[in-house]
């Protein structure tokens, strides 16, 4: 499995700000190998980010984008589904029994549900707010999701196991058509080997490995 290296910081933590902007975000390796691999054009860079201290996982991507796309329709899922956005998936074991998804915009507007194989979700899951810290900003041509997850909820939920969380991370970036309809691309950092899009398999998860 593709491994990224989660760097651990001194016990005073991070302060989410969503900018990215905490001195300690200095000490995190910085993985940029991101790929559509059903898209033959490019994608613009994508930099995402993770470190730790003694409690939590802190998380942070920067996306380069000039057009963000985001539906305001209203805030339901619905309406995250249909917009920019970063995705992180944890996994308990292999088989995906369960898997446990955040998807997050630049707003930042949380979809989070728990899934088994074969896409079966539950979206009235949630992960628990105590537990998790998500802000986002938008500059001029990128915007930034900075977050944090409770190593509590993450043992809990079976996720963080010897020092390793088996984490799939994506991007859907979403184009408009000539149409007037917007339609996605799918990023990922772990390519999974599938005909057609699909981050809901085993493949197209890696681990992160707390340093």
């Amino acid at each position: 499995m593709k491994a990224y290296k989660v760097n651990q910081i001194d016990y005073r933590g991070l302060i989410v700000t969503g900018k990215g902007d905490d001195k300690a975000w200095k000490q995190a390796e910085v993985l940029t190998n991101f790929i559509s691999p059903w898209d033959e054009e490019e994608i613009d860079k994508i930099e995402f980010r993770a470190l730790h201290d003694s409690e939590d996982l802190f998380f942070c991507f920067k996306v380069y984008d000039d057009d963000v796309y985001v539906d305001l329709t209203d805030d339901t899922d619905n309406s995250i589904n249909n917009s920019d956005r970063v995705e992180l998936f944890f996994r308990s074991d292999k088989n995906l029994n369960p898997y446990y998804c955040l998807e997050i915009d630049p707003t930042p507007r949380i979809m989070d549900f728990i899934a088994r194989p074969s896409k079966q979700f539950d979206f009235n899951w949630n992960w628990p707010l105590k537990d998790i810290n998500v802000k986002s900003s938008k500059g001029n041509n990128y915007f930034t999701v900075e977050g944090a997850i409770s190593f509590a909820s993450l043992t809990k939920l079976s996720l963080l196991k010897n020092g390793r969380i088996e984490t799939g991370i994506y991007r859907a970036k979403y184009n408009k058509q000539v149409n007037g309809n917007y339609e996605p691309t799918w990023i990922t950092w772990v390519n999974p080997e599938t005909e057609q899009p699909n981050f809901h398999t085993p493949t197209s998860f890696g681990v992160l490995k707390l340093m």
